[in-house]
């Protein structure tokens, strides 16, 4: 039996829907964890270089340009996003 939260409903195909106005910390904080990445310029030894982070600000990698810090994510099947 699976149980849901009063903002949860079920679908037919075994989904989950959640409505999004009312996420917990927890919910918010997994959003997008496996689609989405960030690049940040971040300064390395008095350097512009570019910080790769997952959704939930994991660092995964460093680039020196931002440029191929987007293909990087790309090529991981990910969606790029920036941060300033």
């Amino acid at each position: 039996m699976i149980s849901h939260t009063p903002d949860e409903t079920s679908t037919t195909t075994g989904l989950v829907v959640v409505d999004i106005r009312h996420l917990t910390a927890e919910q918010l904080a997994n959003l997008g964890v496996s689609q989405i990445a960030y690049v940040k310029p971040v300064l390395v030894n008095g350097a512009v270089a570019y910080a790769i982070h997952a959704a939930d600000g994991t660092p995964m990698a460093l680039a020196g340009d931002r440029d191929l810090a987007v293909a990087a994510i790309r090529e991981h099947e990910l969606m790029p996003t920036m941060v300033h």
